[in-house]
């Protein structure tokens, strides 16, 4: 069987990212900019005011001076008034400092009568003033290309005036699920059947990833009904099974994969959950073939599947599992030859400045699906790996 970071690394080697489009500004929530991005303008675009007060020259703005109010300048009002010895210019925040102007009397620091104020206190030279191109420049790369946008990065791209950018566009991702014994949800189901949570579980972790997924019916363990449903997914741009992948008489994925052309790369892991994991191609197009087992194909969706996901929109994604130090909260026995991926719960640190605290579940029983709902954390043990005491180091991943 294949150690866990040998089957990652090959699946994503043969990963590339997917090709570019254009897309308004408020649909790139989530995706990966294909070019870079450059300010069209400056921002703030001209000299403004940071606060509500009075435009003047800071040679006249003493304690205790008295200024004439020569006129009144909105935010996108802008005066055409030079400011003159003695003279300010009433602003708001976001107003253009008015020609002549080099500070900016914050309405708190004035008492006003009619049309002069009296300062309180003094303003010096820029005192409260955002001055042009203060934030950047025009011209100035904002967002470089492998830049995944969140709200941030697309009010950036929005300060600089793009209302298109050039994402990588979303992966298509077929997931198919095999087996006689499942069905949907709400549907009617036979006394040992069970219902598809395994489908909405891998669906959803796609999702977050990034993908576009078409869930397709469901593949009944004939090798007739396997056949017709690969058909449904020749335009995608993966294709991710779910059960059928093991050695019963009745797991007819691999080789109902293999007589439409998958060429193997490999079937099976030292992984526990997740042994059963099938990789390869048919043509261009990648294939993973998820154990059936809920719990097993969420957690090689997880090390496996979404990093591929991510890694075809475009992100830079690491061959290694990215993992985190914790600390056990409980003794752990030794390990066999399968690396292990542990369900736990984590706790808050015994002190401010040390590591989290993660304890497994009694019972890890790949079927559990209300213990995997509960868990923060999957603790990683390697093979072989001796017993450990409570209060050990260990690595985790942490779980969305």
């Amino acid at each position: 069987m294949l150690d866990v970071a040998t089957a990652r690394a090959r699946i994503l080697s043969g990963i590339v990212a997917c090709g570019q489009e254009t897309v308004p500004l408020g649909s790139a929530l989530g995706r990966v900019l294909g070019l870079d991005v450059h300010a069209r303008r400056a921002n703030p675009p001209v000299s403004v005011s940071a606060m509500d007060g009075y435009a003047a020259r800071a040679q006249d703005a003493t304690e205790a001076a008295v200024l004439h109010v020569v006129a009144e300048a909105p935010a996108g009002h802008p005066t055409a008034h030079i400011i003159q010895p003695g003279e300010c210019v009433r602003l708001f925040t976001g107003s253009q400092i008015p020609a002549g102007a080099d500070t900016v009397i914050i309405q708190e620091n004035t008492q006003r009568e009619g049309n002069r104020i009296t300062l309180t206190h003094s303003s010096a030279a820029g005192r409260f003033i955002r001055m042009l191109g203060q934030d950047f420049a025009q011209g100035t790369c904002l967002l470089q290309a492998g830049t995944r946008l969140g709200p941030k990065e697309i009010g950036l791209a929005a300060a600089g005036g793009h209302a298109w950018l050039t994402v990588t566009r979303k992966p298509r991702v077929s997931v198919l699920s095999t087996g006689d014994e499942i069905a949907l949800p709400g549907d009617p189901v036979c006394e040992d059947g069970i219902f598809n949570s395994a489908l909405f579980m891998v669906t959803a972790c796609l999702q977050q990833a990034g993908a576009e997924v078409l869930m397709l019916p469901s593949a009944r363990d004939t090798t007739r009904s396997l056949t017709e449903a690969f058909a449904q997914a020749r335009q995608s741009d993966m294709l991710v099974t779910i059960g059928g992948a093991s050695v019963g008489a009745y797991d007819l994925v691999r080789q109902s994969l293999t007589d439409i052309g998958l060429t193997l790369d490999f079937w099976k892991i030292a992984m526990r959950p997740g042994k059963p994991l099938l990789s390869g191609h048919i043509g261009s197009t990648p294939i993973i073939g998820l154990p059936g087992n809920p719990v097993a194909a969420l957690v090689c969706s997880t090390v496996f599947v979404a990093p591929a996901i991510q890694r075809m929109m475009g992100m830079a994604v690491a061959d290694t599992l990215p993992t985190e130090p914790a600390i056990l909260g409980v003794d752990v026995g030794p390990n066999d030859q399968r690396q292990d991926f542990l369900r736990a719960t984590l706790s808050n640190a015994p002190a401010p400045d040390s590591l989290p605290v993660v304890t497994p579940f009694a019972s890890q029983d790949s079927a559990q699906l209300h213990i995997l709902a509960q868990s923060q954390a999957l603790i990683i043990r390697a093979p072989h790996a001796p017993a450990a005491a409570a209060g050990s180091p260990c690595q985790i991943v942490r779980l969305s």
